[in-house]
């Protein structure tokens, strides 16, 4: 008789764990559905994050303490972004966002499709850490993968080879 309950019993718990884990699998281990967090870089100076957001997808409001200060930097999509008690914006993909130490702020995909966002945080750490200058290459990888990004990547190497020496420049505009 035992047999007969305990295999039912068995049946059930494993629909039940099956069911559950369907509904966890596909989200990341984030309390806020359809938002997902992808980190670029950490280091003792800096951390960047892409963030990519389904549409409707809300990043709840919250703060970052552990940094001197965060840019934020829509690229791709309709984002609607809360600082503090500012009333919400649409926020212009390529526009950076300066927010101070523990800042709160949220944001949305106002939009109907996916949308990207590329956060970048100076740690406390920063004033100590040593530069260390991108690799050759590194930023049109970067421009080929984000095209949205790719006026703002050419300036900013641009303006890296410019600081370290003239010839980089001109490699870099042939």
């Amino acid at each position: 008789m035992q047999t007969r309950t305990m295999i039912p019993a068995l049946f059930l718990v494993l629909v039940c764990a099956v069911h559950a884990s369907a509904q966890t699998s596909g989200a990341p281990n984030t309390p806020d559905p359809g938002v997902n967090p992808v980190r670029q870089i950490d280091r003792a100076e800096v951390r960047v994050t892409r963030v990519e957001l389904q549409p409707g997808a809300v990043r709840s409001m919250h703060a970052h303490k552990d940094v001197r200060f965060h840019l934020f930097i829509p690229v791709t999509g309709k984002i609607e972004l809360t600082i503090g008690s500012e009333k919400p914006v649409e926020a212009t993909p390529g526009q950076a966002y300066f927010m101070e130490k523990g800042t709160q702020h949220g944001f949305r995909n106002i939009g109907s499709l996916p949308a990207m966002v590329m956060e970048v945080f100076v740690k406390d750490g920063a004033a100590t850490a040593q530069e260390e200058p991108a690799q050759p290459g590194q930023i049109q990888a970067i421009a080929r993968e984000y095209p949205q990004l790719a006026y703002f990547l050419s300036k900013t190497e641009t303006q890296n080879c410019a600081d370290r020496n003239r010839a980089c420049k001109r490699n870099y505009q042939r």
